[in-house]
């Protein structure tokens, strides 16, 4: 399956400040670069994934805030 990033947008590339500023002179489209799967099942898995990667961040943050507000 490959490495996923724990982010939502993954399928989208990162560009660079000068790759943002490129891109609006390449009219033709020839500097898009997109993060790719090799087939719709593999960007489902790493999709669901990387929602359940945020979601047990998101669990143990709330977790966090509920201990420290606990101990108050």
């Amino acid at each position: 399956m490959g490495k996923f990033n724990d982010d939502t947008n993954f399928i989208f590339a990162d560009p660079s400040f000068l790759a943002g500023f490129a891109s609006v002179i390449d009219l033709g489209g020839a500097l898009i670069e997109y993060n790719f799967s090799r087939s719709p099942q593999e960007a489902d898995t790493r999709a669901i994934a990387s929602d359940w990667v945020i979601i047990g961040k998101d669990i143990k943050s709330a977790v966090t805030e509920f201990e420290q507000k606990k101990e108050k």
